[in-house]
């Protein structure tokens, strides 16, 4: 009986169904783990986006309120090297508002669309009255 108990002794070690479990343990943690930095890559970019945005946008809008309101137009453009991928849409409109007519001749309506992407995926909306004088 002494020389079984010295033979199992020596065979110490785990077993494949041990050693299956525990790398599907692994594998169930890798995925859960790249899962998260997928998400936090993209949450990354959206913040990035939501940032940037807004300040091209106040920067347009800046050019647009140096030029004569009459001679707006619908126009659209990109922001050069500086921050390529970006790109800007302006729609110029009149303003309809009911007893008002003395000023809606001289009000516009800008509305500035910045995108981002060849897809324009993200996209930031600014709105401005003019008023000519």
């Amino acid at each position: 009986m002494s020389i079984l108990k010295a033979d199992h002794a020596e065979l110490s070690g785990f077993t494949f169904l041990e050693v299956m479990t525990a790398m599907a343990i692994m594998a169930i943690c890798l995925v859960a783990a790249l899962g998260s930095q997928s998400q936090s890559v993209s949450l990354a970019t959206e913040a990035r986006f939501h940032t940037t945005a807004p300040l091209l946008a106040q920067m347009k809008m800046s050019e647009i309120k140096l030029v004569d309101p009459g001679s707006l137009a619908d126009d659209s453009g990109d922001f050069g090297e500086a921050f390529p991928d970006y790109y800007w849409s302006m729609k110029v409109s009149n303003v309809t508002y009911p007893g008002a007519e003395e000023y809606l001749d001289r009000l516009r309506r800008i509305d500035l669309a910045v995108s981002w992407g060849p897809n324009s995926i993200h996209r930031y909306n600014l709105r401005l009255y003019v008023l000519r004088k």
